[in-house]
């Protein structure tokens, strides 16, 4: 664990997806932050003042005293070492294998597949009605060229079907291999509650609202049970009341018991 450096600031957008994902660690770790909402639907994150934060225009950023840093899944290890608390990665060395090779697997082959089908069908159309010379001009702010090119699809429907087909496949793949890990073990990597589980979380929490078909107390049981184990933990609970939008409000639905 290093020395504290400062007060800790969070740019984060609702608490789910890659915004969850550090602002959930800070919270297990009881770590004192204050927090900067940005409006990721009024692209927020591509205004002066935060690009001077992080002059990518990605979300989350997190600074902490003088340090900035950015990628959420870097600033989930670098809170757990950084700070006094909890352990959230394993000592063991496989565990920790296990943990880093579970957050691969979501961060670079399941989460983009959540997110093509998240903003073909909410993000989208969240944006879609607003002046298009509004939005046009907002999106030619964005500062990499890869994010102007994804909103556009995003805002105009035109992920191909292609494109759908496969991320509906690598969701149900993926679904799949979470339901066979958590037939092993109580948690994803470890036997402990780990960032594995706090990266999982915040890309799964709504299978049961989003893919009902595919994940219920009947085809994935485990899943639902950790599912529900996490939205349980105080830190969960404290991490999600500061969401302001439907979206956040759709992990209710882990509220409801098993069968």
């Amino acid at each position: 664990m290093m020395a504290e450096t400062g007060r800790v600031k969070l740019y984060h957008w609702e608490p789910n997806a890659n915004s969850g994902k550090p602002m959930l660690t800070l919270f297990e770790k009881g770590v004192a932050f204050d927090s900067h909402y940005l409006d990721l639907l009024a692209f927020d994150q591509h205004q002066p003042a935060y690009l001077a934060v992080n002059p990518l225009g990605t979300i989350p950023a997190m600074t902490h005293g003088d340090r900035v840093l950015t990628e959420s899944t870097a600033m989930m290890e670098y809170v757990d070492d950084a700070f006094a608390g909890p352990r959230l990665m394993p000592a063991d060395p496989v565990d920790a294998w296990r943990v880093r090779w579970w957050m691969k697997f979501m961060d670079q082959w399941l989460a983009p597949s959540f997110s093509m089908i998240g903003w073909s069908v909410f993000v989208g159309p969240s944006v879609r009605q607003r002046d298009p010379a509004e939005l046009d001009a907002a999106i030619e702010r964005i500062p990499m060229p890869e994010r102007r090119v994804a909103w556009r699809k995003a805002i105009s429907g035109a992920f191909s079907e292609e494109e759908m087909t496969e991320s509906r496949r690598r969701v149900a793949s993926g679904i799949g291999l979470l339901e066979q890990a958590l037939a092993q073990r109580e948690w994803l990597g470890s036997d402990a509650y780990s960032l594995a589980d706090i990266n999982g979380f915040n890309l799964a929490y709504a299978l049961p609202l989003s893919q009902p078909q595919l994940s219920n107390d009947t085809l994935t049981p485990n899943i639902m049970r950790w599912l529900r184990a996490i939205y349980a933990r105080p830190a969960t609970r404290a991490c999600w009341a500061l969401g302001r939008t439907d979206m956040a409000r759709r992990v209710t639905i882990l509220e409801g018991a098993a069968a």
